[in-house]
């Protein structure tokens, strides 16, 4: 049995087609619906609601296992490695009925959960795929207006039920199917691979770092992606919850955990309420191999919470001095002004990490050299991703008067032009000190649906006795 799975996950790994862009959103929609008309006999499609810009959430159903899974792409908007993965597994799911034997799950996958982020992001994702077009053309929602950490939460004194649409949508089918298995396929934007889950699997950690190995990508060794994580071993962690966030705030800036502006994930919501078991495997589109340089650096880890803390700031004042530039003609519902205004805000998290690290003696050893790219150069990335998108706040207001020269169209576009020489000034930054790669498409569905296999046998194994 075990011999007969394996080969069938290794046709399913070896059979990814070398897909040279991603697809867009009308594109996605459209193959769902030629897979539901050309396979009725085990797929259906399902429109499991609608998005605050009333575009449909579409849901394939595949299959009738004992057991339901559940897998859904673009939880951030600026994430399609998923949707790619889902278009490529719901094809083979739909031709294969020995592989979906095997796996005895009934399947529910959602291509696309934040349909009208996606469109935001398709002036990237076509290419050309350098970290200059990436940021230029990138968004995400504000914290408050992300899809899958709107789910309602009573926490101590915080309470959140400002649930969105899609969330909504979402948390209907969860508690409709009550999935065993839940696929999260979120992704990074630049590092390695690293992953999230909601219960420590200790006996496959060896297999699930040996797989972007094979790959040639590295695993993210550096600094975890938010302080308040929980490692389980080397690049894996817990599934990171509000609670976690609320928790490490509370505990090291206290009073800043107000801050917040945020409500529950969905791997917290389901594991809470049915015990799913949820997985996420974070791919960078681009990455430097020294992300996985686990040698001494030069500078201790608390010289690099102090410096690194101290830039972020720098970035954060730099970003909202230029969004006052044009702040008086920004609509309060523009999603790119959201977006900025939220993310450059000052939330208490630097802080925390400072008070952190100025209290534990862990941080008087010497970083890592994966640490101190981690947190003094990539950093860095993810505040350009920032500027790209106030440039576009104030695009979205100038529409038409782009050529005006009434006082509003001037400072919206003195507004655009010092974000993008923001823009231009991290890129340079980061292309003067990073030796990046841009990760083939293929490469990155093969170690997501590698590691989601590697789970499933595992729960398969549990469930059987380890037969």
């Amino acid at each position: 049995m075990r011999y007969e799975l394996e080969d069938v996950f290794q046709r399913l790994v070896r059979d990814i087609p070398d897909y040279q862009v991603f697809f867009t959103l009308e594109e996605m929609d459209q193959r769902s619906r030629q897979l539901a008309r050309d396979h009725p006999e085990c797929v259906s499609l399902f429109e499991m609601g609608r998005t605050r810009e009333n575009r449909p959430i579409f849901c394939l159903k595949i299959g009738a296992g004992s057991r339901n899974a559940l897998m859904f792409g673009c939880p951030h908007p600026n994430e399609p490695i998923g949707t790619m993965l889902l278009d490529y597994f719901s094809q083979r799911l739909a031709e294969d009925l020995e592989l979906r034997e095997k796996l005895d799950y009934t399947w529910y996958l959602v291509k696309t959960w934040d349909a009208d982020g996606l469109v935001r992001n398709e002036g990237w994702i076509k290419g050309p795929y350098n970290i200059y077009n990436y940021g230029r053309h990138f968004f995400r929602p504000a914290s408050y207006a992300q899809v899958d950490w709107t789910f309602p939460i009573d926490y101590d004194k915080y309470h959140f039920h400002s649930v969105l649409p899609e969330t909504q949508a979402m948390m209907n089918l969860i508690d409709q199917i009550q999935p065993e298995f839940i696929y999260a396929l979120h992704n990074s934007g630049f590092g390695g691979t690293y992953w999230y889950e909601s219960e420590a699997t200790p006996e496959i950690y060896q297999k699930l770092h040996s797989i972007p190995e094979k790959y040639g990508l590295p695993m993210s060794l550096g600094a975890a992606e938010s302080p308040a994580n929980v490692a389980f071993a080397p690049a894996i962690y817990r599934c990171n919850s509000f609670r976690d966030e609320y928790d490490y705030l509370k505990r090291y800036a206290p009073g800043k955990e107000k801050n917040l502006r945020a409500g529950e994930c969905s791997a917290a919501y389901a594991y809470e309420r049915y015990h799913s078991f949820t997985l996420l495997t974070e791919l960078p589109y681009f990455y430097d191999p020294r992300i996985s340089d686990t040698s001494p650096g030069e500078l201790t880890r608390l010289e690099v919470c102090r410096r690194s803390v101290g830039e972020m700031d720098a970035i954060d004042q730099n970003l909202r001095s230029i969004l006052a530039l044009s702040r008086p003609w920004l609509s309060e519902d523009n999603p790119y002004y959201m977006a900025v205004d939220d993310f450059c805000r000052n939330t208490g998290g630097g802080q925390a990490f400072l008070n952190q690290a100025e209290k534990d003696p862990a941080f008087q050893k010497l970083a890592t050299k994966a640490e101190q790219l981690d947190q003094l150069v990539i950093g860095k990335f993810y505040k350009m991703i920032l500027y790209g998108m106030l440039a576009r706040a104030n695009e979205e207001e100038l529409g038409q008067e782009a050529g005006s020269n009434s006082c509003r169209a001037r400072d919206l576009r003195q507004g655009r032009d010092a974000a993008l020489e923001g823009l231009k000034r991290i890129t340079d930054f980061l292309e003067a000190h990073l030796n990046y790669t841009v990760v083939p498409i293929r490469t990155m569905i093969g170690i997501q649906l590698e590691s989601g296999l590697a789970i499933l046998e595992h729960l398969r194994r549990l469930q059987t006795g380890g037969m």
